[in-house]
């Protein structure tokens, strides 16, 4: 699970399909979820910019 800004999509992406052997993985704008048990980063997981999607 990744949770990037717009800036690193692509890179989850990749790093996911290479983790996971090549599934594909579900991308989620974060304004659109809600989890009660979950709470997402303050920060992307390359950089320091605010989080603005889910790919699990």
């Amino acid at each position: 699970m990744y949770v990037v800004c717009k800036e690193h999509v692509e890179m989850a992406l990749d790093d996911f399909v290479e983790e996971y052997e090549g599934q594909a993985p579900d991308v989620h704008k974060l304004d659109d979820l809600s989890f009660t048990a979950w709470q997402a980063p303050a920060k992307c997981e390359y950089c320091d910019q605010h989080p603005k999607y889910l790919v699990v």
